[in-house]
């Protein structure tokens, strides 16, 4: 059996103390992300995170060569509103790689080798993602949803922006951004490192001061762009569909949850049922609800075959009608709670993902826990659902891609 524990600091710690692990899973989480670049910046957090993971740090040429060569696995991410670096690895190297995990992060060697090298990189995932229409219409919906706001761009950026980029610029945003955002430290494994110290882990005390010094930016949010008839395209597209939903720790966030499980790709789903079972419009299909600091996105997306369309549209919207007018049927409200239960569940059960899981919920109130998280979606009845989707159906928008010729 696994323990939950908070633990104060100068670097706030989240962890899952499971003496059964034999490995140790170490993850920095940061509230800079790319919602926090200048716009003529954009996807900076992006190429940051790609150079502080492999730049040389204490006496290895990089961190993520190192966890790897031990046997272990590192990686990083960018989103809009956070940065996470983690690495797992066997537990007898945790205290060492948690403290390079922090140097690596928190005192960059930078070079003119690094950067040339991971802006390759970037330009091959951003045309990956430009290949792929499931990629940009999400990126679509989002700028339809958030227009002219940090939350409506790319995370990735855009060529342009990451061509323009120096060493000069990296240092920058470390320096401005990273380093005065909020961090938090976690640590899944048989016991919390030594080196979860920042200062046993060689992080200079002025830096730690820097930490949570910066204030973001949560300004009156745009109106969405105006909403008309979708133009579909001679041939197979993707649609995302949903509105604004609420931020990261709205206590109402495990209603839109919920929601989301009850129009999900799983076959105990109402949509399912529908959109595929009975309708046959659509055949590969998921929704999610994502929060942010000051709001969130509910959506859906789905694959759908010319002429289908809006025949698909109408069946999600006529399911989210009537959970809003009468709620879900008592065994479809139970299928969904469990569903979303179960992803918390085999979320703690798996190391890695359990750090991401807690990485994502840092910063929340201090008697957070994934217990009080699955405890929170028992308690979401008909009444939350209804006003959840009822919301959903308020500001309504789709957007489809690749767009009519």
């Amino acid at each position: 059996m696994y323990q939950f524990r908070n633990l104060d600091g100068p670097l706030p710690v989240m962890a899952v103390v499971d003496e059964r692990l034999s490995t140790t899973t170490v993850c920095l989480a940061s509230k800079y992300g790319s919602r926090d670049d200048p716009a003529r910046e954009c996807g900076l957090a992006h190429v940051l995170e790609h150079v502080l993971m492999s730049a040389p740090v204490g006496p290895v040429p990089s961190f993520s060569e190192y966890v790897e060569r031990l046997g272990g696995h590192a990686n990083a991410e960018t989103g809009l509103d956070r940065m996470l670096f983690y690495a797992q690895v066997h537990a007898d190297d945790a205290e060492e790689i948690t403290a390079l995990l922090q140097q690596a992060v928190l005192r960059p060697r930078w070079n003119e080798r690094t950067l040339p090298q991971e802006k390759a990189a970037v330009f091959q995932e951003l045309a990956a993602a430009a290949a792929d229409p499931s990629d940009v219409v999400q990126d679509a919906f989002l700028e339809h949803l958030f227009p002219g706001h940090p939350l409506g761009r790319p995370v990735g950026g855009t060529r342009e922006s990451v061509e323009a980029f120096d060493v000069a610029a990296m240092a920058a945003g470390h320096s401005d951004r990273l380093l005065t955002a909020p961090l938090s430290l976690i640590v899944v494994g048989p016991s919390v490192p030594a080196t979860a110290d920042p200062l046993a882990a060689g992080v200079p005390a002025e830096a730690l001061a820097r930490l949570g010094t910066a204030e973001r930016d949560l300004s009156t949010l745009p109106e969405p762009e105006p909403f008309g008839p979708v133009p579909w395209p001679d041939e197979f597209a993707w649609v995302c569909a949903g509105a604004r939903s609420v931020g990261n720790h709205d206590p109402r966030r495990p209603h839109f949850n919920v929601l989301a499980q009850l129009l999900g790709s799983s076959p105990s789903s109402v949509l399912y049922r529908r959109l595929r079972g009975e309708a046959g419009l659509a055949y590969a299909f998921q929704s999610w609800n994502r929060g942010y600091g000051e709001t969130g996105a509910w959506r859906v997306l789905a694959g759908v075959a010319s002429g289908n369309g809006d025949a698909a549209l109408s069946v999600v919207r006529d399911v989210l009608e009537e959970i809003a007018a009468d709620g879900p049927k008592p065994d479809d409200l139970e299928s969904a709670r469990r569903q979303a239960q179960m992803r918390i569940h085999t979320s703690v059960d798996t190391p890695l993902e359990c750090a991401r899981f807690l990485a994502l919920r840092s910063g929340g109130p201090a008697d957070w826990s994934p217990e009080a998280e699955v405890a929170n979606i028992a308690a979401v009845g008909v009444e939350e659902l209804r006003a959840a989707a009822a919301h959903v159906l308020s500001g309504w928008r789709a957007v489809v891609r690749p767009e009519a010729r």
